[in-house]
């Protein structure tokens, strides 16, 4: 399946929180925490879009408690909503949940693709083009809230005279992710401002046209996945994951047996991608979880 020279690859949970409580989200952090996964991901809507009839946690507030009830496993949102915040509140959230977990923040960002979700809750925000201009302040704003020193900043959509962020994260800084695929308005701030760059999974047939576009950036990719057990229930968890994760909105899914999974997964790894984040169709069966963390995990993290 894998072999020594093969390239390293970390996994993480994509858990969005649409009818969950938080006691099941809290658990499903710890059952992904024990079996080997390296990160914990959450949604960032005030509702489910396509869903609104469906209860929905506010994202920081859950992931928080997460944080305090969990000890390894790194957090944070695909993608946190730029708009929602302003920057400088934004940077304060950032730093008290980094320091709650003990520097385990990931600040996954994005400039706010689902204008229906502005209208519905009164949010007035400009152009797609001026969202992304926000969005680029933003992060130039975060990084100088990070230092802990008073600085100036004058832009074209946000000013701040003397600010500074007190308490500073763990480690001085968050790592920032991008997610997205808009050629034109996205991927040049993933090349500018981050560390790392998430394709969404609609964007994964193009993967191949947008990874040149990330800069220094390394890749993250979202995955749709069904977990096969036995081949009687493979038509069952292919009918179970288009109905959570239709392809309108994730793309093609990964189905199979977790050795299939495992090649699958491989195959990737020496495409470039360094953290693959998956969403299950079984909404993170902690079974599941578990054979997924020692049978596909283990062998192609090294561990």
């Amino acid at each position: 399946m894998t072999d020594s020279s093969s390239p390293a690859l970390r996994f993480g949970l994509f858990m969005p929180q649409i009818g969950c409580s938080a006691t099941e989200m809290i658990a499903a952090a710890r059952n992904a925490e024990k079996a080997g996964f390296d990160s914990l991901w959450i949604m960032d809507h005030l509702y489910a879009p396509g869903a609104p009839q469906f209860d929905t946690l506010e994202s920081w507030t859950l992931l928080s408690a997460i944080a305090a009830s969990t000890s390894s496993i790194r957090l944070g949102h695909l993608v946190g909503c730029n708009p929602f915040r302003h920057p400088s509140l934004l940077a304060k959230m950032a730093a008290t949940v980094d320091q709650l977990s003990g520097g385990r923040l990931d600040l996954g960002l994005g400039w706010g693709s689902v204008e229906e979700e502005f209208g519905i809750f009164g949010f007035e925000v400009g152009t797609r083009r001026e969202r992304a201009e926000q969005l680029g302040e933003t992060i130039e704003i975060l990084r100088k809230m990070f230092t802990g020193e008073p600085f100036d900043y004058t832009g074209t959509h946000f000013r701040l005279s003397g600010a500074y962020g007190r308490p500073t994260p763990v480690r001085g800084t968050i790592p920032i992710h991008i997610g997205g695929a808009g050629k034109q308005l996205t991927m040049p701030l993933v090349a500018e401002h981050a560390q790392w760059w998430n394709c969404v999974a609609s964007a994964r047939s193009r993967f191949d046209e947008l990874a040149p576009l990330r800069g220094a950036a390394r890749i993250s990719v979202q995955y749709p996945v069904g977990v096969v057990v036995d081949e009687s229930s493979r038509s069952k968890v292919a009918e179970r994951t288009a109905r959570r994760m239709p392809e309108s909105g994730w793309g093609e899914p990964l189905i199979g047996t977790l050795d299939e999974l495992a090649e699958k997964f491989e195959s990737e790894a020496e495409r470039g991608v360094e953290l693959a984040i998956v969403r299950f169709h079984d909404r993170a069966d902690p079974d599941t979880l578990d054979r997924f963390g020692r049978e596909v995990i283990a062998p192609l993290s090294g561990g």
